[in-house]
């Protein structure tokens, strides 16, 4: 199915768990949008509200392509509904926001990801994994400022405390980054179910040993709950067949969204990590 400038190929799996009664997690794969909402509160808070945030997404189903202003709009109206809802006002019902939009700049095919949380977005290009998304965690901030490695990153107590989510009482603002669309490009969205259960080298030989979209998200998420399947697993996995592109770009550059703004601002950039960095949980 093409979005805009890009032919698309996807697969999508989601699953409980071992011990969870409930998957508070929700998603949306139909083009142009490849969503994952990971929710909390608890007493089916979690699940009305990453169920109400990909509601709003829904109605942009269909289009050739999004702009940041479509989805920033969304987020606006989905965190105002989120507020509203009687299970979670104040600080009560949120949920974690992660995936790609397809964006047409100029002719140009792009990947328009968004970030809020800890829910993931990578990018298997050119033979490189990228996580794009940077997590919003108490852990990978201590990650970030040195005070911890990834080996007590992967068992510290406060890995899903997470610091910013739509909704739960905070107005916290997404990361967005716009990553040239390539074809042969194949990019992970995910719960923090998939890498509190697999590494990244794990999950790298997975998505390059399946070939159909499909299948490789039916094996993430088989392969996790066999792990240990301590949460909600969702995993979506987005090819791109082909793009549409008037020139040549460079596949590898990740551009911040800001830095398409009128104040030419540059946004935070995005983390890049290897199978040869590690793993998280």
């Amino acid at each position: 199915m093409t979005a805009g400038p890009v032919t698309l190929a996807w697969g999508a799996a989601t699953d409980v768990g071992l011990r969870r009664s409930l998957n508070e997690d929700s998603h949306l794969a139909a083009p142009p949008l490849f969503l994952v909402a990971d929710g909390m509160g608890g007493h089916q808070a979690g699940e009305v509200a990453s169920a109400t945030v990909i509601e709003e997404f829904a109605r942009l189903v269909g289009r050739p392509s999004l702009t940041v202003d479509d989805v920033q709009s969304s987020v606006a109206e989905a965190r105002r509904r989120v507020d509203a809802l009687p299970e979670g006002g104040g600080a009560g019902a949120g949920t974690t926001l992660a995936g790609v939009v397809v964006a047409d700049i100029d002719g140009d095919g792009y990947w328009l990801a968004v970030n809020l949380g800890d829910s993931r977005t990578y990018r298997l290009s050119e033979g490189v994994l990228e996580q794009v998304s940077v997590d919003h965690s108490v852990v990978q901030e201590l990650v970030d400022a040195g005070e911890l490695d990834a080996a007590a990153a992967a068992v510290d107590s406060r890995r899903n405390v997470i610091t910013r989510a739509l909704g739960a009482g905070s107005d916290s603002e997404p990361d967005y980054w716009l990553l040239p669309a390539e074809e042969g490009d194949r990019l992970l969205i995910c719960s923090d179910g998939l890498p509190t259960e697999l590494d990244d080298a794990r999950i790298d030989q997975i998505l390059r040993s399946e070939q159909h979209p499909q299948t490789a998200a039916d094996r993430l998420v088989r392969e996790a709950v066999a792990a240990g399947g301590r949460d909600n697993v969702t995993v979506l996995v987005v090819d791109a067949l082909d793009v549409r592109a008037r020139e040549r770009r460079d596949a590898t550059a990740t551009i911040p969204v800001a830095e398409f703004g009128e104040d030419g601002e540059e946004d935070t950039l995005p983390r890049v990590r290897t199978r040869d960095e590690g793993e998280r949980s």
